[in-house]
């Protein structure tokens, strides 16, 4: 099924450090993802991702959020540079930005997000803690198509980890970016080889709807 697909281009946008954008990097120079990152674009000038694309020598570009007098302009800024660049596939990973629904439609259903927490619980930030705060038993990570509604698209695969009893946060954000840097990479696996789409806004895995939760592994 994968020797036919050609190879796809793909941008990534990070705000910090960038481990998943690593994990990422590092199967395409094994071979594992049949893909080029044809740029990373960041909008904070520190973000180690940049570092990591240069590298990596993939081109790193910096776009400041605070340079434009609105969500709109710099929404606009970025879609234009995407655009130059003409990816199949746009891999947010780390970025601390809402987007809005205009830049969402322009690349709707080419945008892949890595949310930490099992959608559709804690959508937005500190999921870690309020997992805790909420006394769950399990936690993790969610990969979805990215759709207007903030962490709201469709789910392509979750994975858990258990919570533990007087369980730190951060101990447990650590453990869910270990998840998150072997599903990220799987999943753009997918997309790369045409096995995985978004149709009328549910995702499609070998022409399979998946379940709200996303692909069950086992």
């Amino acid at each position: 099924m994968t020797e036919h697909t050609s190879q796809k281009s793909i941008v990534v946008l990070v705000s910090g450090n960038g481990s998943n954008l690593q994990a990422i990097i590092d199967d395409i120079s094994q071979q594992k993802i049949n893909a080029r990152i044809s740029a990373v674009i960041a909008n904070q000038e520190s973000a180690f991702g940049l570092v990591r694309a240069k590298n990596a020598g993939i081109p790193a570009i910096f776009i400041d959020h605070k340079s434009f007098a609105s969500r709109e302009e710099y929404d606009a800024k970025l879609a234009s540079c995407i655009e130059e660049l003409s990816p199949n596939l746009i891999v947010l990973a780390g970025f601390m930005r809402i987007l809005t629904p205009a830049f969402v439609e322009r690349f709707s259903g080419r945008m892949l997000n890595i949310h930490p927490s099992l959608l559709p619980k804690y959508k937005g930030l500190n999921t870690h803690q309020r997992a805790i705060d909420a006394n769950d038993k399990e936690h993790g990570a969610s990969v979805h198509f990215v759709t207007p509604e903030l962490d709201g698209g469709p789910v392509v695969l979750q994975s858990k980890v258990p919570i533990f009893d007087q369980q730190e946060s951060k101990e447990l954000a650590e453990r869910v970016q270990q998840q998150e840097r072997q599903m990220y990479p799987l999943v753009i696996k997918w997309f790369c080889e045409e096995r995985l789409k978004m149709i009328d806004n549910k995702a499609v895995l070998d022409n399979q709807v998946l379940a709200e939760e996303g692909y069950a592994i086992g």
